[in-house]
């Protein structure tokens, strides 16, 4: 409990109150609190709810992240999976964006809440995104041309799926890993996804399988990009062809 003895130190002298203030407004005794600031004990749950409530604070922040290293102002709050997400901000006020490595990118999948992961990610800031969370997401594949191995996605947070647009990509983490896709539509179940590589059949991801979504807000590439061909849409053409030939060869 020693992150919570701790947070709850250090709420006390943000707000400038006695010990004796915080224990009559929740109705405990100043040696009964103190001893939770000392970590001496450790609260009940009733108590949880008490001071979560005298500080305006989530129960899980309280207990799983030291406020100290961020400001309250910087934590946006997010629904379902997760209850907040540090905002990383440089001296001069520039949002600094995660880099997501290639070859670690499947430990994000277990590290994406974790703010001391978070912050052992290296981090780069383009002056003309502001307002809002970025993060830069590694692509592989040939599914959404030009992007391709190299490639890192930046993407900003979108808050909540109703803000999903048609027609626009967005980097999709789910459980089974990161992808890069363009929104079709929505469902009570999930989101139906397409590449813009028309090899590839459109397909629904689950809503119990997305921790995140981000939306495109632009990219950074170490490989020059390859010059579309002038015949691309016969070649996307000729691929559905053939696929459409595959499939047939597998009916009965």
């Amino acid at each position: 409990m020693s992150i919570f003895s701790e947070n709850i130190r250090y709420l006390r002298g943000k707000l400038g109150v006695s010990q004796q203030s915080v224990a009559d407004s929740i109705n405990i005794t100043r040696g009964r609190y103190a001893k939770y600031e000392d970590s001496a004990n450790s609260p009940s749950p009733e108590i949880l709810i008490s001071v979560s409530r005298y500080y305006k604070i989530s129960i899980d922040l309280l207990l799983t992240i030291d406020l100290k290293r961020y400001s309250i102002d910087d934590i946006l709050k997010l629904p379902d999976n997760r209850i907040v997400l540090p905002i990383k901000v440089g001296k001069t006020g520039e949002n600094k964006i995660e880099i997501i490595p290639h070859k670690g990118k499947m430990g994000y999948l277990t590290g994406y809440n974790d703010p001391d992961y978070i912050e052992r990610l290296q981090h780069m800031s383009l002056p003309f995104l502001r307002n809002g969370k970025y993060r830069a997401f590694p692509v592989e594949g040939d599914s959404m041309p030009p992007y391709n191995d190299g490639t890192h996605i930046i993407g900003k947070y979108l808050e909540s799926k109703e803000d999903l647009k048609k027609g626009k990509s967005y980097m999709f983490v789910t459980r089974d890993g990161i992808v890069y896709k363009r929104f079709g539509k929505l469902d009570n179940s999930g989101t139906f996804v397409s590449s813009d590589n028309l090899f590839y059949e459109p397909y629904e991801i689950e809503w119990k399988d997305i921790l995140e979504i981000w939306e495109f807000a632009g990219s950074v590439n170490t490989k020059e990009l390859e010059t579309p061909s002038n015949n691309f849409e016969e070649i996307k053409i000729m691929f559905k062809a053939l696929q459409n030939e595959i499939k047939s060869l597998h009916c009965p």
